[in-house]
């Protein structure tokens, strides 16, 4: 099985002293339920599942607000596993399918007698008010696809090296040489094969690519029939139009949406909602331009400038010709990664719990990207995929102005790790050691 990081904060909810209902969310095809499954199975008796689209007659069991007593008798009759008080985990899956789970999950908490998972897809935008829950009664956990250094777990590189790559980021010292091109080889198996764990799990058994992209291609239909399912039936076609056009989106000079293409009579405010509706599903990931580099980098963003990833790598190499994804791996160095970096660099940034921006001025150039860490200090970062990552004008623009007050910008590339002044060289494959837990 994949390892993820996951279980780690699993473990911590588990031993906490006073136990909350465990909500974990996600796109769909993350190993949510995996996840979930395989943690019960070793830390509880008894697990009873139950699923709301599997079995939708089971949404009747919360029609109407109960008391925790009739809602466990209720549940009782409904599942085949026994319900022994202190040893059982009921676990409800695909509950965007179940508002009413809401209401019901304080009564149940409070009642103490059992443990309580639930999980599901595209609550983002199907059951938000399930984060209305009072404190104390539920606690959230987002889940993402397989980051780089998950990803290295499941070709058998064990936990010391990201140990060493960890201290030598913090400490700011080159990276061993053959490690370094070790890893470079497998960011590139990461930009193709990406994070989705059936793909991965895929590519260790048979190694095949063809076996991956046919993968990537099945989960993007489901994304698409969510969208056709659960979205407003007038915001449909705008959804999934903009969500194909992605690729060829990043693969702009500028990378930002054009709405033109979408609907040339449209106007943001009218799409403003079918953007947030994939991004709210866990399927695309933002990253907002501001005003200026200072913090709150929130209060200066501009809603109707952004750009579009995918919530995978792997999805968007796999959206590109096969040969595009033997030029990855082969490392061929004339083809343009910039969108392919970009789009690994947005999902482990945001798998690292970051807000995404970016800065463009006419004076000064475009930042591919800031964040704010958790002192609340503005880290410019420019994303690099070639032998020229030295040349980053926009960088010394910005950081040469002192009314912004950035000590440090972040260049990640090809390169090795280097400090020049006030500017950090690393790898591509590092750029997850930017924790913001």
């Amino acid at each position: 099985m994949l390892k993820r990081k996951i279980e780690t904060d699993l473990e911590r909810w588990h031993a906490a002293p006073r136990r909350t209902a465990l909500l974990v969310t996600g796109a769909r095809q993350i190993g949510k339920t995996y996840s979930i499954r395989h943690f019960a199975r070793t830390h509880y008796e008894y697990v009873a599942e139950l699923n709301f689209i599997e079995n939708p007659e089971l949404i009747s069991l919360f029609s109407t607000p109960r008391d925790a007593k009739n809602l466990l008798m209720r549940l009782e009759l409904a599942v085949d596993t026994p319900l022994v008080p202190g040893k059982t985990l009921i676990f409800f899956d695909e509950v965007q399918q179940c508002r009413e789970i809401v209401t019901a999950i304080k009564f149940l908490v409070d009642d103490g007698r059992y443990d309580y998972a639930l999980s599901g897809s595209l609550l983002g935008v199907e059951l938000e008010d399930i984060r209305s829950v009072p404190v104390g009664y539920m606690s959230e956990l987002d889940m993402h696809p397989l980051d780089f250094e998950e990803f290295c777990w499941s070709q058998n590189i064990g936990d010391n090296i990201f140990a060493v790559l960890r201290d030598h980021f913090e400490q700011r010292r080159e990276i061993d040489a053959f490690i370094h091109r070790r890893l470079m080889d497998l960011y590139a198996k990461y930009l193709v094969v990406g994070g989705m764990p059936a793909a991965v799990d895929s590519f260790c058994a048979d190694g095949s690519i063809l076996g991956v992209r046919t993968i990537q291609e099945n989960i993007k239909r489901e994304y698409r029939r969510d969208i056709s399912q659960y979205a407003h039936k007038a915001d449909r076609l705008h959804i999934r139009t903009i969500y194909d056009l992605v690729p060829s989106e990043l693969n702009n000079p500028n990378k930002r949406f054009t709405f033109a293409k979408i609907d040339k009579t449209a106007r943001f405010q009218a799409l403003a909602s079918d953007f947030d509706w994939l991004v709210g599903a866990d399927v695309a990931i933002a990253a907002y331009n501001v005003d200026e580099p200072c913090s709150p980098l929130e209060m200066s963003k501009e809603r109707n400038l952004f750009k579009l990833f995918y919530n995978d790598v792997g999805l968007l190499t796999g959206s590109f010709l096969r040969k595009t994804a033997i030029e990855v791996l082969d490392g061929e160095p004339d083809i343009n990664y910039g969108s392919i970096y970009e789009n690994a660099a947005a999902q482990e940034l945001s798998a690292q719990g970051f807000n995404l921006y970016y800065f463009n001025s006419k004076k000064l150039g475009e930042l591919d990207f800031l964040i704010q860490d958790r002192n609340d200090n503005v880290l410019p970062i420019e994303i690099k995929s070639g032998k020229s990552y030295k040349r980053h004008h926009a960088m010394d623009n910005v950081l040469a102005e002192s009314k912004y007050h950035l000590d440090t910008g972040y260049v990640f590339g090809p390169c090795n790790i280097s400090q020049e002044e006030k500017i950090l060289y690393a790898p591509i494959y590092t750029i997850g050691l930017l924790e913001n837990h």
